[in-house]
Order: structure tokens, then C-alpha cells, then sequence
């Protein structure tokens, strides 16, 4: 055992069978963001490497641990057989200050879902009510918090399939979903008008619909003519997707305009 002097912290072995599953750890889903590293594969890496980081508990009065961080790597060396895992044992924690530990451990990953940091980003809310001090609790700027918390808003057969290969473009479409369709039914049924084009695309027509829901057929009409579409040239030969014609109408107006200078 060796003393962190930090915070009333310390590192010691302790035995896995005095570990609780906290409900104030963050990760619940521990399926998010694991297509490629399962728990199989990380007990493996466990065996092979040891155990690079300890978890964090919180010790409870009757000599029992609240797992606050770390629980697939519990969990992975649980599946190992491990009788005693190296854990950070913290004395004193609110619920909140356990949310915040456990949420910025998990929240920079790409394999935490997003409604898990969704509900965290909302527990700390609630103590604050303030972005701007969850913002500095958590190092993540506010607009990014309120991002998050506007999932919770979403329909739950929809925050059920949310999973973490939506990336931060997804994210904002679905929040922007959330914030401009009120009702489970009206955010299904845009979902499902929207569901088959590129995300950039899905945001213009939401934004576009002045959250009308009358207004989404036409706009994904527009879309499929690919009005929404953005190109990307280096120059107006490279512009192939403009025809030809005015292609050569422009270059000829730029040739013009570069002789009177």
C-alpha cells in the first residue's frame, strides 16, 4: 500500500468480492463502443500486460467498496479470477462529486454512450443548475453539456438505439432533433423520413423545418435532388459538377476580370 497525499486518497489491493457496483458510476452501458474491444479482449490484454490503471472506490463504513471507476476493468479481471484488485480508495465523496470523478474518467472516450454522459452531464445540472459550473467541474464546454442534455428529451426507442458510432456530428443531429420536435411520435417520424442521408444533410433539413412536421416531405424531396448537398473544389476546372457550360462562363468572367485590374 502506498499514499497518493492527495485529497484523502490511497492505493492498496483489495479483495473484488467487497466491490459494489455503484449506481453512481457513469458507464452504464458497457456495450458502447466495444465492436472492437470486448471485455473478453480487455481481460486478455489484463493477462497478458497486468493492470495499467487501478480503479477508484469509495470505502463505505462497514468496510465495503463502491466501485465509483473503472468497472470493465473489474469486471475484466472478475472474469480472470482475481481474488484482489489494486484500487485508488477514497474516504469522502458526495454523490455528485462521485458522478463527476466517475464522468471525467469515461467522458473525452470515444466508447461511453452518449446517453450515459447525457444522464451524468444532467446529475451535476442538478446540483449546480448552472452549465457554466458543470462546464468547469467536468472540462467540457457548455455548449457540448447542454448538446448532451437535450438527448434526454428524445424519444426513448430512439435513445435506446443510440450507440457511440454516431460521433459528434450524430450527436448534434439528434440533439437539434430533440430541441426542435417536441413529441416521441413527430422525432420518429422525422428519424425515419431523414434516416437515409448523410448527417450534414439530416441537420439542414431539421433546421429548415421550423419544426413544422408538414414541412419535412418537401424538404427531403429537395434533399433527394440533392439541394442540401455541399461540394468541395480547389478551383473552377475541378468543379466538375458544375456543367461544363458554365464552367467555361466563369472561367472566362475571372479572365476578364484579372486583365482590367
Amino acid at each position: 500500500m502506498y499514499s497518493l497525499g492527495v485529497m484523502n486518497m490511497e492505493v492498496k489491493e483489495i479483495s473484488l468480492n467487497l466491490i459494489n457496483l455503484s449506481s453512481l458510476n457513469t458507464r452504464k452501458d458497457l456495450g458502447a463502443g466495444t465492436e472492437d474491444t470486448s471485455l473478453a479482449d480487455l481481460a486478455l490484454s489484463i493477462r497478458e500486460k497486468g493492470l495499467l490503471s487501478p480503479i477508484t472506490v469509495l470505502k463505505n463504513y462497514n468496510g465495503t467498496f463502491d466501485l465509483i471507476v473503472g468497472q470493465r476493468r473489474f469486471l475484466a479481471c472478475k472474469q480472470l479470477g482475481w481474488k484482489t484488485i489494486p484500487a485508488i480508495i477514497r474516504e469522502e465523496l458526495d454523490d455528485t462529486d462521485a458522478t463527476v470523478l466517475s464522468l471525467v474518467e469515461n467522458v473525452h472516450r470515444a466508447d461511453m454512450s452518449p446517453i450515459d454522459k447525457a444522464r451524468a452531464y444532467q446529475k451535476i445540472y442538478e446540483k449546480y443548475e448552472d452549465y457554466d459550473s458543470v462546464a468547469r467541474e467536468t472540462g467540457v464546454s457548455s455548449a457540448t453539456i447542454r448538446k448532451y442534455m437535450t438527448l434526454l428529451n428524445l424519444a426513448p426507442s430512439i435513445q435506446d438505439r443510440l450507440t457511440t458510432s454516431e460521433g459528434p456530428a450524430g450527436i448534434g443531429t439528434l440533439s437539434k432533433l430533440a430541441e426542435t420536435f417536441k413529441s416521441p411520435e413527430e422525432q420518429e417520424s422525422v428519424l425515419e423520413a431523414i434516416g437515409g442521408f448523410k448527417q450534414d444533410v439530416q441537420l439542414k433539413i431539421i433546421r429548415q423545418s421550423d419544426g413544422n412536421l408538414n414541412n419535412i416531405p418537401k424538404l427531403r424531396e429537395k434533399a433527394l435532388q440533392g439541394a442540401f448537398n455541399t461540394y468541395i473544389c480547389h478551383g473552377i476546372r475541378d468543379c466538375t459538377f458544375i456543367p461544363e457550360k458554365l464552367r467555361e462562363t466563369v472561367m472566362q468572367l475571372i479572365e476578364n476580370s484579372a486583365k482590367t485590374e
